[in-house]
């Protein structure tokens, strides 16, 4: 399998993914992406979130940020990719179920940051909305599990 990589991806920091992926006999290629972080256009792409931290900035946080993540969502949908958003974590969620019980750590800063109820709210509303899918797993899995998503769309 040839699997598109978003060249906004900054290099280095997803090798573990790489190697495993080579490693099946699989290429990487380096291109723009419209959405997503690796992609089999046009079916199917996955964005990456390192942490559920960035997960709710994108979606709770400035405006701007709000936006420019549900633009993208906007324009999968558009395109007629099916867009999953996996967010790698450590702390055990594996479902949108689970993230209604998530502490955000912002909390302790700011009394406005997103909290796991709202978080999960809003990710089943995009869901409904824009046809996204949101996946969780460890850091460890990320390699496999995007593996396994973009064999979906084939």
């Amino acid at each position: 399998m040839v699997i598109q990589e978003d060249s906004r991806q900054q290099k280095g920091k997803h090798e573990l993914k790489h190697t495993a992926w080579e490693a099946h006999g699989d290429q990487v290629v380096r291109c723009a992406l419209s959405c997503g972080d690796y992609a089999l256009p046009p079916k199917v792409a996955v964005d990456t979130k390192a942490d559920m931290a960035e997960i709710a900035q994108n979606i709770g946080g400035t405006t701007r940020e709000h936006e420019r993540f549900r633009n993208e969502l906007i324009r999968a949908r558009d395109q007629g990719t099916h867009l999953y958003i996996l967010i790698e974590n450590t702390e055990g969620i594996r479902s949108v179920q689970d993230v209604r019980g998530w502490v955000n750590p912002r909390l302790l800063e700011s009394s406005r940051a997103i909290t796991g109820e709202r978080l999960a709210k809003a990710m089943q509303t995009m869901m409904e909305r824009y046809g996204c899918t949101f996946c969780f797993c460890r850091p460890e899995e990320a390699a496999g599990y995007i593996y396994a998503l973009l064999e979906r769309g084939i």
